[in-house]
């Protein structure tokens, strides 16, 4: 009985101590100058991965849709699409934060969704947290829950914005 009680004991500490380092704990930004050249991401392991020269310069934890696995089919169905398309636009006044915007529905997603008699979706894109709720921060991958974008803490978004021009390719794996 005694040393459960240190073992609850130790969790109650420990257990919010951890939390607080993960929470508080510092952002590595990208290296000054550096200038993003591809974006990947493997939605199994919920990373997107930046590349600079044909090299990793940062790798991201994401959340993703709200039903992460399989690619995008139709507008409505909460997945992120898979396959390669370019960083078409730059918002940085959008309703979560700032984003990136993914060239998502090809000429394929969407002769796919017109067979299945469905709109094909789109506006997916590379964004952060609502403002309201920045606080979160890296406690909002505990979850999936974008329409079918990818989601990044407000700060690590200002870091890939700052870094990523438009018309560069990202491809996105299963």
């Amino acid at each position: 009985m005694r040393l459960l009680k240190w073992f609850l004991l130790l969790c109650l500490v420990t257990v919010p101590a951890g939390f607080g380092v993960f929470y508080f704990y510092p952002y590595k930004p990208i290296g000054a100058g550096v200038i993003i050249d591809r974006l990947e991401v493997v939605k199994s392991k919920h990373e997107l991965y930046a590349y600079a020269n044909g090299k990793v310069v940062k790798i991201f934890t994401i959340a993703l849709g709200r039903v992460p696995v399989g690619a995008k089919e139709y507008e409505g169905d909460k997945k992120t699409p898979e396959g390669t398309y370019t960083i078409y636009a730059k918002n940085p006044n959008s309703a979560y934060h700032k984003n990136l915007g993914i060239s998502y529905p090809d000429a394929a997603a969407i002769a796919h969704a017109k067979s299945i008699g469905k709109p094909p979706g789109g506006d997916v894109k590379i964004h952060g947290l609502k403002d309201s709720q920045a606080w979160y921060g890296r406690f909002h991958r505990m979850a999936d829950w974008t329409n079918g974008c990818i989601a990044l803490n407000n700060e690590e978004l200002d870091d890939l914005y700052a870094h990523t021009p438009v018309g560069i390719p990202i491809v996105i794996k299963p």
